[in-house]
């Protein structure tokens, strides 16, 4: 070999002359490498932000805790960085935490899922892919919530499942009068008295005359669709969510889809109906854009539910016509 094919080969080393230090450094994740974990699925950023806003609608807990979640959402939205800061994450869950035992027991049920779910982010970030860690921990947190919710109505509240607790619900509870008025077929002077025969007494006392719960037919079918539905609803989204077979992910979407959209036009619990819609969001794949719009949409329908009093202003034109 003569001197310039030798310097020639000096100058370019085969690929098993180079250190086993650069080496190393070749095959350590950069910046780079670690940032596309998320923007691999864009839709996770959407769960995230969307997350963030539902707690904006929904300001929460006593004043040592209501500014911090307020401010820490707030950050997620105004930069990037922050969005996708575990630390920023686990702050909320902390302090959703903290909320919960400042009103122990008597939080609402979703502030408890909301904190599982703002630590399943904060951990999701901490991980090598934080888009199908996070969808995982969505369908265990949503399977396991409704597996729950049909183990408490079938097995732990008999009310529930013979129809007591829609029948007095519907009757004593202001948020559903319109609904109760348009579909069960009351009056309001109805309503009204029912809500009278009803009512809590002091332990033993009884009235000499009590007034009579009048429950039209109606009615009590309102009541026992209601019963049936919740059930049949959270019993499909609670195996579809638990199930490891082959079936099309589309069907899950499509149950939880379908039980938000019809539970919250009567529950007025929006901030629980955000919920359950930002971690479907999280579950949806990166080419599925049009579930993904259709979760999107769905958010800002539970939003108008919630701020347009639609029974009230149907049962007015009832009236009217």
């Amino acid at each position: 070999m003569n001197g310039a094919a030798l310097r020639a080969r000096l100058a370019w080393p085969s690929p098993l002359s180079v250190p086993e230090g650069i080496r190393a450094m070749e095959q350590t994740p950069g910046v780079e490498e670690r940032e596309r974990r998320f923007i691999d699925n864009p839709h996770f950023d959407t769960a995230l932000r969307l997350t963030a806003i539902a707690l904006l609608l929904r300001p929460m807990g006593p004043w040592f805790v209501r500014p911090v979640i307020l401010a820490a959402a707030v950050l997620t939205l105004i930069f990037p960085r922050a969005l996708r800061q575990w630390q920023v994450w686990a702050t909320l869950a902390l302090f959703t935490a903290i909320r919960i035992f400042d009103d122990w027991p008597l939080a609402d049920n979703h502030i408890y899922l909301l904190a599982y779910w703002l630590l399943a982010i904060s951990l999701a970030l901490r991980s090598r892919d934080a888009a199908a860690t996070l969808a995982e921990a969505s369908r265990a947190l949503i399977g396991l919530a409704f597996a729950f919710a049909v183990l408490w109505k079938v097995a732990l509240s008999p009310d529930f499942i013979d129809g007591r607790f829609f029948r007095v619900t519907l009757i004593t509870d202001p948020r559903f009068a319109a609904a109760t008025r348009i579909i069960g077929g009351l009056s309001d002077e109805q309503l009204r008295a029912a809500r009278e025969a009803v009512a809590l007494l002091p332990h033993g006392a009884e009235l000499l005359d009590p007034p009579e719960l009048v429950e039209p037919a109606r009615l009590r079918l309102f009541a026992l669709a209601s019963t049936w539905g919740v059930l049949v609803f959270e019993t499909l989204v609670a195996a579809l969510m638990l199930a490891r077979s082959r079936l099309p992910a589309v069907l899950r979407h499509a149950a939880l889809l379908s039980f938000c959209a019809v539970t919250y036009a009567f529950a007025p619990v929006a901030g629980f109906g955000w919920l359950l819609l930002v971690m479907g969001l999280s579950q949806v794949e990166a080419r599925q854009v049009w579930l993904a719009r259709l979760y999107q949409l769905m958010f800002l329908i539970v939003l108008f539910y919630d701020e347009v009093p639609w029974a009230e202003l149907l049962l007015n034109f009832v009236q009217q016509g």
